[in-house]
């Protein structure tokens, strides 16, 4: 007595995968200038390995994610942040 897939029932909803929107947090907070002098910040951009984080997982937009890249830039430049590192966070 095999039940056919129809037939299953359940008792609460199968859950979805709703992703939440992502968004600007500069546009949100009305950043204006990045501070490249600010590794705490600029961490949160920056991978394990040391690489800057793309648009679509951090949900930049275009304008501040090229402030951002050059911001990070600068401050490994400067030797405020290392260009690679082994496990940063």
């Amino acid at each position: 007595m095999a039940q056919s897939n129809s037939d299953i029932k359940y008792l609460t909803p199968i859950a979805v995968d709703t992703k939440k929107k992502k968004y600007c947090r500069f546009k949100k907070s009305r950043i204006k200038y990045i501070d490249y002098k600010d590794p705490n910040f600029l961490m949160k951009f920056v991978n394990e390995q040391g690489r800057i984080l793309p648009r679509r997982i951090t949900g930049t937009s275009t304008k501040y994610q090229k402030k951002v890249a050059q911001a990070i830039k600068r401050a490994r430049h400067l030797a405020i942040m290392p260009y690679v590192g082994d496990l940063l966070k």
